[in-house]
């Protein structure tokens, strides 16, 4: 299964790192792919470090402003034109998508994905996962969207909520099969 990680290449504490690496390890131990911003900062570069260790695939997709922090080594990387086209590209390479940790860019790709679900233009199965409570406030706000009723479809359609890592992977493997 080739899954697309959206999340931050910020340099961030143990707090955040160590459940990303724990995803990491789980997915390339699964013998899954890794699709991902392409980045070899930050918590970018421990998810990699993480999948690549055990033995899982990298395929990265960077954007020209940001190509010379692309993750050398990596099985493929792409390096597209502008951020849309970044967006675009990681989505299609990917058989699902896990949310973890992240600025305004991660919650831009988030809310992205969850949009194309909400008007059926994918189906692929999207996991948030909510480590040391950091997207609490942003689940209050989605199911406060969708008791008032500004969401076409439930939100259990559009996303799933996970706390740990190993919780994150078996729902996808659960949705999509051992790929």
């Amino acid at each position: 299964m080739n899954i697309c990680v959206f999340l931050s290449a910020a340099d961030l504490d143990e707090r955040y790192t160590r459940p990303a690496r724990e995803f990491a390890e789980l997915l390339g131990k699964g013998g899954h792919t890794l699709v991902w911003g392409g980045s070899d900062s930050g918590l970018m570069k421990v998810v990699a470090d993480g999948a690549h260790e055990t033995g899982g695939r990298l395929v990265g997709v960077s954007v020209e402003f940001l190509a010379n922090k692309a993750r050398p080594g990596a099985d493929e990387m792409i390096i597209a034109a502008d951020l849309a086209e970044r967006k675009r590209l990681l989505l299609e390479k990917a058989d699902a998508v896990v949310i973890m940790v992240g600025g305004t860019g991660t919650l831009d790709e988030a809310t992205e994905i969850l949009e194309l679900k909400k008007h059926g233009r994918t189906d692929k199965p999207v996991v948030l996962l909510n480590t040391a409570g950091f997207y609490d406030g942003l689940e209050q706000q989605f199911r406060r969207m969708e008791a008032e009723g500004f969401l076409p479809r439930p939100l259990a359609e559009l996303v799933f909520f996970a706390d740990e890592p190993a919780g994150a992977l078996a729902h996808l493997e659960e949705r999509l099969g051992r790929r």
